[in-house]
This record gives structure tokens, sequence and C-alpha cells, in this order.
């Protein structure tokens, strides 16, 4: 089963997702430079909503990226009492973690703290057997032998760790480690392309000295930002959610439900204390079909739509998006359910319209399996 979820959302002036000089992101597509917002960026703003950590952090279903997975473990060890000489012995390999084929162990950070080469996405429910198979492993190879092992040879002696995290069930995890299990992504995010071209402005702004009494400027400086509707496409692998969340049913029902929601309330946090572009989307649309068979309706705003004095940007967009799809529905016979929200007055073809998003999520709920 595979199910889609089309966005439209107009963002007001903001600056969301930055490059590396400071810019908003931004795309070629349709030879006319369109604003973007990241897969990473939607994922993340997803990930750390307050919707994911209401329904899955109290029951430890949400994983971390990072770095410090050694006092990570350590904790843990303590935890089992473990005496601190075999405790500093065991913490003392794990920034080797990660660096199987190269030379070199961790970092530390300003404060000290050893961490590894990479980035761990790792869950809770790992952890612990994790610090239970490091001090198995430590005994049977004994004090004196434990600083000569090889850490390619002590991470597969460790075997791969599984996560049963949501957010690594759907985002997927790899890494290059014999340790931890590479997670195939269940669900895939595209890149947010906007409908119309964008070009870019700037905001000059001044600050003046409170305590000075000067009437010049303190400081000058610019921030650029833009402005558009966006489109938004996500799609989730049922059978692959499942599998990865260890044959629970139960709980990738409630993740896919938590996901349509954060996907229509959750926001990139860029730049939004100078912009507060919190928009809610205007459409919501979600296919669900037996087929697997992934299809972004991008190619809708190939040819970028241009606002008229009766319609505004998101009216033209909404009418390209269900122009397109009838037509590619026609032409590759795409069949499925469909069901949208809209706070205007839109009509998506072939699909039932619901009032709400609360009325969305139940009409999804029962095309789920039980």
């Amino acid at each position: 089963m595979l199910i889609q979820i089309h966005i439209l959302q107009n963002y007001a002036p903001s600056n969301l997702n930055r490059d590396d000089t400071g810019s908003p992101k931004d795309a070629f597509f349709g030879g006319l430079k369109r604003g973007r917002v990241s897969s990473q960026c939607i994922k993340r703003s997803i990930r750390h909503s307050e919707i994911f950590k209401e329904a899955f952090q109290a029951r430890n279903l949400l994983a971390s990226r990072t770095k410090r997975l050694p006092g990570m473990i350590d904790e843990e060890l303590k935890a089992m009492e473990v005496d601190e000489e075999i405790r500093a012995a065991i913490v003392a390999r794990i920034p080797e973690i990660g660096r199987e084929s190269g030379k070199g162990g961790g970092t530390k950070t300003e404060e000290g703290e050893i961490e590894t080469k990479q980035l761990i996405f790792i869950s809770p429910n790992e952890r612990r057997p994790l610090a239970e198979k490091l001090l198995a492993t430590y005994q049977e190879k004994g004090a004196k032998n434990w600083p000569k092992v090889k850490i390619g040879d002590l991470t597969k002696a460790l075997g791969a760790s599984v996560p049963r995290s949501v957010d690594v069930s759907m985002f997927g995890r790899m890494t290059t480690s014999a340790a931890f299990e590479d997670v195939q992504a269940a669900v895939q995010v595209a890149h947010s392309l906007t409908t119309s071209a964008v070009e870019t402005e700037f905001d000059y702004f001044t600050a003046v000295d409170d305590i000075s009494g000067e009437s010049g400027a303190g400081m000058i400086g610019d921030v650029e930002f833009n402005s558009a509707t966006h489109y938004k496409y996500f799609n989730i692998h049922w059978e692959e959610l499942v599998k990865n969340l260890g044959d629970d049913k139960g709980i990738a029902k409630e993740a896919v439900l938590a996901l349509i929601e954060a996907a229509a309330t959750a926001q990139p946090s860029g730049k939004q204390n100078s912009f507060a572009a919190h928009n809610l989307p205007d459409l919501i649309l979600i296919e669900v079909s037996k087929r697997n068979l992934p299809v972004s309706y991008a190619n809708a705003f190939l040819k970028p739509v241009r606002q008229t004095y009766d319609k505004s940007l998101m009216d033209v967009s909404v009418a390209a998006l269900d122009d397109y799809a009838k037509r590619l529905h026609k032409v590759y016979g795409v069949n499925g359910l469909h069901a949208y929200v809209a706070v205007g007055e839109h009509d998506i073809t072939g699909a039932d319209g619901q009032e709400s998003l609360v009325d969305l999520e139940a009409w999804l709920a029962a095309q789920l399996p039980a």
C-alpha cells in the first residue's frame, strides 16, 4: 500500500531554509528560479514537532541524531553499576565506532566530552542493549586484550543494533558501522518548490544604541527573503513502515496519522523570529493505492503559474494541480482512493472533500489495514 500526500502552502515573506551564504534556498525548475525548502529541513521540523513529541516521546519512540554516543553509553553503564575502571575502558573505545575503515578515534567538544566522528541516529531502546553487549564483549576479551581488539572485529562481535523508533523507521538510517543496522526509509520527502518563479528581496535594517543617546545607527545590515506558494510532496510505503516498526501495525497507524498532522502544521524554524511566517496549507490531498507507484505532481508547475486579477497564486496553483493530476491519471491509469481538505472553495476531481484535517485523518485511518 502506498500513501501519498500533496500539499499547497503559501508562505508570507520569509527565509525558512538558508544556504551557506544566508540566502533562501532555491532551485531552477522549468528554466526559472523557484523558492525551495529542503527535504532535510522539512523532515527535521516534523521530527521535532510537538505532534511527534506528544505522540511518541514518552514511549521512547523518538531517536536522536548525535555524536555523543560515548556519554550515552557511559550513563547506561553507570545505571548498570559497572565499575568505574571497566566503564572507562569500554567508553574509551566507543569514539572509534564508525571509523572501522579508517584511523583515529573521535574528537573532543569544548566541554571536553569525547564524540564519535560521525553522527549516529540512535533510538532510546538501542542504548541499554548496546551497553550490555559492549560489557559482555569486554568480559569475553578480557581487560588485557580489550585495547588490542580491532574496532572492525569489535563492532562485528556486537552485531547490528536494530532501532524501533518512529522517526528512524520513517526516514531511515545509514551508518558506516557494523554496530548499527542500516534502515531503508519508508517515507520519501521531496524538496518543496514554489509553483511560481521567485525573486529574492532584501530587508535593509538598522539598530540604534539605546544607551549612547546618539541618533545614528549602531549597526546596519540586510537579510534576504522571498514569498510564494509551495508544493510539497510525501509518500509512505505502508509495508516497509510496518516492517521497520517490528510488524507493529498499531504504532505504524499512529505514525502515519501523526505524519499527516505534522506535515500540515509543523514549520521550519529559519528566521521565524524575524518573519513569523506561520502559514498553514490551503490544500492537502491524500491518495491511497495498492500499487507502489509514487507520483509527484511537481510537473503541474513546470510552467510557473501566474496570478490573475481575480485569482490568487493559490487559486491557480490548485487548478493547475487538479488539471495535471486528472490528465496523468487518464494516461497512466493511476487509480486509488483520494480525499482532500481545502481552506478555500476548491474542488479536486474524483476526490472526497473533507471538512477538516481531523476528518481527513479519520478518512485515512479507515483506509489503513487493521
